[in-house]
């Protein structure tokens, strides 16, 4: 580059900065630019779908063990705002944009994307591709890659990407999780959401929450409808959380893969048909984990804020936020009923046969009784959702507290209530004029 090439790229928002490379595990490489911190890093790479919200992509403790790429085109345009981040500080190995904007413009900013990686040690790469990048995971599956400042080479990087540690067979969880507990109640809300957000209701129920990565938003749904929550590490044993008398035991979200959570799937086994149960995420894979059901590896995941889910009890498509890249095999569950499956009597691989007839159907499993299929994922025909029959336990795979994404799930949170207050038809709530409630217009 020219010396006067330099000065005019010196007066831009967008002055010179480190080269990087980004090379994935079968050896497809990105060289771009660096515009997060200088290093290193190793995980497995994933895509997310939103159009924002990703500052709370970047923070969300589900995303431990991975690198994120954005596929919205232009990302940091609005900034941070410490309010929306879902934990103290991320936990993603890297992150991969196509354009990263050093001069945000918006009145809730408190400073640019590309300084908040750089402080928090996130490597991130920006100049690459993003399209070319996501068709090819979308294609491949996801892979190991490594975002590198360093190692420039990208044979040596990609020998570096195969023999790192997969997320596979790791137990992610652990890193995420608190140490000690903790309370959260209405008090802990921000103010700054004051303006856009009604009050919390009265707290009327006690709630202790395994932590397994939760969001800081998942916990504010639960204090909105009136939770007390005490939260506690992953591996907290039953007989502590029973001695507490809690109302409700919730099950948060949390990264990589559910069947190394051991740890909290076989307490979480203690704990069902002695407590109401509401999961989330990982928390919904424990719970199938706990009942002997089998988890399966998705392609490239399910990430973003515009996922069609079809709630198989009422009928409604619910557009969801997720972030996972494991799933329950419903069939894994038990045998079904045919007396309450619309008389089939043999499994479907592509659940969306459900959506298709308008029937939830029942499976029968041989510790917990009946379990029903609430929600199936348009886009694919996986599970998103059970109800347990003859226990007060459901739980859900995608994420309801709209940070980021749409409002259309967040009556799970008043379902979680309604289970806990002994309502049968728990469920049986009107999403369309739920979503609208509590705020302000």
């Amino acid at each position: 580059m020219s010396e006067l090439a330099q000065r005019m790229l010196a007066a831009t928002s967008k002055p010179a900065r480190e080269a990087a490379l980004l090379v994935l595990e079968d050896g497809t490489a990105f060289r771009g630019i660096a515009c997060g911190a200088p290093g290193e890093v190793f995980g497995e790479i994933c895509f997310n779908t939103a159009l924002e919200g990703y500052l709370e992509v970047v923070t969300d403790p589900s995303y431990a063990g991975q690198v994120v790429i954005m596929t919205y085109p232009q990302i940091g345009n609005y900034g941070v705002c410490f309010e929306d981040a879902q934990a103290a500080h991320p936990a993603l190995r890297g992150l991969v944009v196509r354009d990263m904007c050093r001069t945000p413009s918006n009145w809730r900013s408190e400073v640019a994307l590309c300084d908040y990686l750089e402080r928090e040690g996130i490597v991130a790469i920006e100049g690459v591709d993003t399209r070319a990048l996501v068709r090819h995971v979308r294609q491949r599956g996801a892979m190991r890659a490594a975002i590198s400042t360093i190692d420039l080479g990208e044979e040596s990087l990609c020998a570096k990407v195969r023999a790192s540690e997969p997320i596979v067979g790791v137990n992610l969880a652990s890193g995420v999780s608190c140490a000690e507990p903790y309370r959260f109640t209405a008090h802990d809300l921000p103010a700054g959401k004051a303006f856009a957000l009604a009050p919390a209701e009265a707290a009327r129920h006690r709630v202790i929450a395994y932590d397994c990565g939760v969001k800081r938003s998942i916990l504010e749904g639960l204090a909105r409808v009136g939770c007390e929550v005490t939260v506690v590490p992953w591996d907290t044993p039953a007989a502590d959380v029973l001695a507490a008398s809690p109302d409700g035991v919730f099950l948060s979200n949390g990264p990589g893969d559910p069947d190394a959570v051991v740890g909290t799937y076989e307490q979480v086994g203690k704990l069902l048909g002695k407590v109401p149960v509401f999961g989330i995420c990982l928390g919904h894979q424990m719970i199938c984990k706990a009942a002997g059901a089998q988890m399966e590896k998705l392609k490239f995941g399910h990430h973003g804020g515009n996922h069609p889910v079809a709630n198989l009890l009422t009928g409604r498509v619910e557009i969801t936020a997720q972030n996972h890249g494991f799933n329950l095999v419903f069939p894994s569950v038990g045998p079904l009923d045919p007396a309450r499956s619309s008389g089939v009597r043999d499994h479907a691989g592509d659940l969306r046969f459900w959506v298709e007839r308008g029937v939830a159907p029942v499976a029968l499993n041989s510790r917990f009784g009946g379990v029903r299929l609430t929600h199936v994922n348009l886009n694919d025909g996986t599970a998103e959702g059970i109800a347990f029959t003859d226990i007060p336990a459901f739980s859900v795979q995608y994420h309801p507290e709209a940070n980021p994404g749409p409002t259309d799930s967040h009556y799970l949170f008043k379902a979680f209530c309604r289970l806990m207050d002994g309502y049968d038809d728990y469920l049986d709530i009107d999403i369309a004029a739920d979503r609208l409630e509590g705020w302000r217009f």
